[in-house]
């Protein structure tokens, strides 16, 4: 069955996504991802991790601040130290937060505290110190001093600290990841909406796409779909046309889109703080015959790899079916990092499972129902300068897979207005340069030319590449008969 969508309300008549049952499930997850662990408790400074294990959130100005922390000690609940006012925010509306009994129990889960804002306060005001007392005295108040201490990320000046109060600091970014890498029902629905509200940014794309557009103005147009569909944040969107597809730059910029052009995208942005990543290549106008072949290859490279995705099977197994770097024009896997990829998806990008030669070979990785991840593939085309770029998000099912990216990528989908020529419309699989697609014409003799109606109309009509009325005919009744086997063929 088909993964649900819904509407982004509240409503009586209808079961929908429960964030009560989403918060306990999560949490749920990490104690028992934490208790598998030889950690006594888990630091977060990551605002993903945090939002994970307490559900909070202040906003996405303060996610590279690292001015938040949050403690999950075993058989315990969530601890949040937040920025100023969120702290008072949090305790009059996050009720799960609140721990108190109303008899003098445990104080609330949400307190006020700040972490050393990248270095920005000065080394000397003791915040540092701060934060690792506030961390020593609840591992103190659990019995936990002697246990190690996971921390996901953290400046060195709060790591000294903890280490001057006796703490043994050790990675705890593993005990997240492996909570998070198989999605509950209702993480799945929350990316899946986030997936939805993509595909109405590139059914606006692909009709605004057209010559004399620019990169910048495309990643404008898109933004604004997604902010009016409520969405949470837009990360980026990746905006690459022309020669600049190949090499991919990952950056968009201010180019002009031309005839002929190729332009691939990448949408990405948080729907209650769900991550898309979402690739999808148009051409603009035209398409040669390069980028065309490159579509095809990249598509073919893509479907491989989503024909292997079931329960049990591994990274190992999907990247095998995916190019060597040397292949496409790269030195080794290094160099080709991200091109021929793959990596879960949830309140981050990127989650486990990774799908890289560059380590998956080596180091794969079980995949398992529940899994959500994007599959990435990239090929360059033969003209030195094109390229094709397509990415599919896709949900570990029972029987295999459901991919929940619906905006069309079987075939290369060309944007912008159709041109008209004296003989019909301009043939969309074309040279962007002009004089390569007249090469095969006769310049007829001004002189001899015979120039009665009936000669005129029957140039006219082999200009189409009709040929004759008499072949036209039978070319018609032949590719009829193509398009129903190809037709048949696609059911």
């Amino acid at each position: 069955m088909a993964i649900r969508t819904y509407g982004p309300n509240a409503v009586d008549w209808e079961e929908r996504i429960d964030l009560d049952r989403l918060r306990g499930q999560r949490l749920a997850r990490l104690h028992e991802s934490l208790n598998r662990s030889e950690l006594g408790a888990v630091l977060s400074f990551d605002f993903a991790n945090i939002r994970y294990m307490t559900a909070t959130h202040i906003g996405t100005w303060a996610m590279d601040k690292l001015i938040r922390f949050a403690l999950l000690v075993r058989d315990g609940e969530p601890v949040v130290w937040d920025f100023g006012s969120a702290a008072r925010h949090h305790q009059l509306y996050n009720p799960w937060l609140d721990y108190g009994d109303g008899g003098g129990g445990p104080p609330t889960g949400a307190r006020a505290g700040i972490s050393t804002l990248r270095g920005a306060f000065h080394p000397d005001a003791g915040i540092a110190e701060d934060v690792a007392a506030k961390i020593a005295a609840e591992l103190r108040g659990h019995g936990l001093a002697g246990e190690p201490l996971g921390v996901d990320v953290a400046e060195m000046p709060v790591l000294a600290a903890l280490r001057a109060e006796g703490i043994d600091v050790v990675d705890g970014q593993q005990v997240f990841l492996e909570a998070r890498r198989i999605k509950t029902g209702d993480e799945i629905a929350l990316l899946t909406q986030a997936c939805a509200m993509v595909d109405a940014a590139y059914e606006e794309l692909y009709g605004y796409l057209r010559p004399g557009v620019r990169e910048n103005e495309c990643v404008g147009v898109v933004s604004k779909v997604l902010y009016d569909l409520g969405s949470e944040y837009v990360e980026g969107v990746n905006a690459i046309s022309g020669e600049r597809c190949s090499p991919h730059p990952h950056v968009y910029s201010d180019r002009l889109v031309r005839p002929g052009d190729p332009a691939f995208f990448d949408i990405l942005h948080s729907h209650l703080g769900y991550r898309t990543c979402y690739y999808r290549t148009f051409a603009v106008g035209s398409a040669s015959r390069a980028q065309r072949d490159a579509y095809v290859r990249c598509r073919a490279y893509m479907d491989e790899a989503i024909a292997l995705v079931r329960p049990g099977a591994t990274t190992a197994d999907i990247v095998r079916v995916w190019p060597r770097a040397e292949e496409f024009g790269f030195a080794d896997e290094t160099a080709a990092f991200a091109l021929q990829y793959g990596h879960g998806v949830g309140l981050s990008i990127w989650e486990k499972p990774i799908f890289s030669r560059l380590v998956s070979l080596d180091h794969p990785e079980v995949l398992k129902e529940g899994m959500v991840f994007a599959l990435e593939t990239y090929w360059p085309a033969a003209d030195g300068w094109s390229a094709a770029r397509i990415e599919e998000e896709l949900v570990v099912t029972a029987a295999g897979c459901e991919v929940i990216t619906k905006f069309p990528a079987e075939e290369l989908l060309v944007a912008g207005h159709k041109y008209w020529t004296v003989g019909g419309e301009l043939n969309t699989r074309r040279e962007a340069q002009s004089h390569l697609n007249t090469g095969d014409r006769v310049r007829p003799d001004p002189v001899t030319e015979d120039r009665s109606p009936a000669a005129t109309r029957e140039r006219a009509h082999a200009d189409t590449g009709h040929g004759s009325r008499a072949d036209t005919g039978e070319r018609s009744h032949a590719h009829t008969g193509e398009r129903r086997r190809t037709s048949h063929g696609d059911r």
